[in-house]
């Protein structure tokens, strides 16, 4: 009974959309790099800079599709889910690697906190 139901759910229900390699470390950052400032307070970066092939990077300039919001919107949902908090608003810069000599992409993270207005 319980293989059917199963079975059954799993036809009525959508599966999960796989996440993409530069998704899955981006997220990998937050749960690797978190800090614990209360009982309740996990806190994750929220600053992001993945560095691409020069060609990469250019393929994505050219894209109409705005792919740095895309991936923090990405972050912000992880992090909803895990119950992670930031210190300031969340933000996936892309820029050009200094090399062909890298991996596809490699990405920086940092807690960066939100800037106080006078």
């Amino acid at each position: 009974m319980e293989r059917w139901t199963t079975s059954l759910w799993g036809l009525l229900l959508p599966a999960k959309p796989e996440r993409g390699e530069a998704v899955s470390d981006l997220l990998r950052q937050c749960d690797d790099n978190t800090v614990i400032v209360g009982r309740q307070r996990v806190v994750v970066p929220n600053d992001f800079v993945m560095e691409l092939l020069p060609a990469i990077h250019w393929q994505i300039l050219a894209s109409p599709l705005p792919v740095g919001p895309v991936l923090a919107n990405e972050v912000r949902r992880h992090a909803a889910e895990q119950g992670y908090t930031f210190a300031g608003p969340v933000a996936v810069d892309l820029i050009p690697s200094c090399s062909d000599t890298t991996a596809r992409f490699r990405i920086y993270s940092r807690i960066t906190p939100a800037a106080k207005h006078p």
